[in-house]
């Protein structure tokens, strides 16, 4: 009996040196083999994400899912599933760069595998064989730091995107059979905020650092742009992405800043809401104030030429890497990364006693989302229950 194809996938080819010699032949290189035929994809072995860029371009040429209706799941491949997913709907995401690396990484584990095969026990398989693995966009030999690793909670990310997958090829017609998929447990809410004076501390740093170059410092300024991002989380508890996509005009594609009326627009012109809402958001005028000089400022060394955050006069689409590198340097922990800004403006509102409604509608939440996370923070929290338990009884 024929084994069935794995599919194409990426396979590093080892380094080849001469028997006699022992000199080099051949680097070693990312090829994407498919059943009997291979393509160099030119890639050395720390270009792995270039590489999965070009595999998921072979396979978009290559491939089209089977797309006649009411298959059984026994007949259909879950890398068709995401394939289809790939093609008709994350594209239309926040961020279809990253919905993609999910979808290649899913197939990775899942290639081979029916629809019929999705069980318990197999998606406990994936998180098993998925915590633990370094994140591929890593790279510690270039940063000299140990890679972060995936943990369960990477992986469930990973699982939800195959469920909506699922879903999506169900409620085509592609398949009656409804398919569940198990994830692992949802992990406790992070409590990390940073206080008044480490936050200051933070932006400082990032503001002062010089780059080195042969042990000594230089005129460029490399992590400004992080001091900028840090100042626009803190005073709008606005997300990563939305802040980075943020112009300092009405730009097509992009959020904007009005600074004529003083309005943060978060989601992008002409964009449809999802469920991580990104409502107007009315600036504190300290950051209003900022944002017109920044605007204004247009000598040669200017950080924002168009957006709110900039690196080397181009919008940037992520700001992680850089900014672990200045939280380590700022002596901060590794438990504070981009989204911890929000939770900060989120817990310093509850700490100043802002009114719940209002709050929720600025940080683009629910009320009842915000009392369970930050309500503790507030200074009215359980005050009624303190009195009543200290007070005299009524005759």
């Amino acid at each position: 009996m024929s084994r069935n194809s794995k599919g194409a996938r990426l396979w590093l080819k080892p380094t080849e040196h001469d028997k006699t010699t022992g000199k080099l032949r051949k680097r070693s290189v990312w090829i994407i083999r498919d059943g009997e035929s291979s393509v160099v994809t030119g890639c050395s072995p720390h270009e792995r994400e270039e590489a999965e860029k070009q595999l998921a371009e072979y396979i978009a040429a290559k491939y089209r899912p089977d797309r006649e209706k009411d298959r059984p799941a026994a007949n259909i491949l879950v890398t068709d599933v995401l394939q289809l997913y790939s093609e008709e709907v994350a594209p239309g995401h926040a961020r279809p760069g990253k919905t993609s690396e999910r979808l290649l990484q899913l197939g990775e584990w899942w290639q081979g595998k029916t629809l019929a095969e999705v069980t318990g026990k197999t998606c406990r398989e994936y998180t098993t064989w998925r915590v633990g693995q370094p994140w591929k966009s890593a790279k510690p030999e270039k940063t000299g730091r140990p890679p972060r690793l995936v943990t369960a909670a990477g992986a469930r990310r990973e699982l939800e995107d195959m469920r909506a997958a699922i879903n999506f090829h169900r409620s085509e017609g592609y398949t009656r059979e409804v398919i569940e998929v198990t994830l692992p447990p949802r992990s406790g809410a992070k409590e990390r905020w940073l206080t008044r004076s480490e936050a200051a501390q933070f932006i400082w740093k990032c503001w002062r650092h010089r780059e080195y170059q042969n042990g000594k410092p230089t005129a460029k300024r490399p992590w400004r742009h992080l001091a900028r991002f840090t100042i626009v989380g803190l005073y709008t508890g606005t997300r990563a992405a939305a802040i980075c996509g943020a112009s300092l005009s009405v730009t097509p594609g992009s959020g904007y800043v009005d600074l004529d009326q003083g309005v943060l627009y978060r989601r992008p012109h002409g964009r449809a809401e999802t469920k991580k809402r990104q409502p107007p958001a009315r600036l504190p005028p300290r950051l209003l104030a900022h944002m017109r000089r920044w605007a204004k400022d247009r000598g040669d060394d200017t950080i924002s030429k168009k957006y709110v955050v900039e690196y080397n006069g181009s919008a940037i689409g992520e700001v992680n890497k850089g900014f672990a590198s200045a939280v380590a340097a700022a002596g901060l922990g590794p438990d504070v990364t981009p989204h911890v800004l929000r939770h900060t403006a989120a817990t310093w509102m509850m700490q100043n006693g802002a009114d719940l409604w209002d709050a929720a509608g600025f940080l683009g939440m629910s009320v009842q989302m915000l009392e369970r996370t930050y309500g503790h923070h507030h200074p009215d929290h359980q005050q009624s229950a303190v009195d009543a338990i200290t007070a005299k009884r009524r005759r």
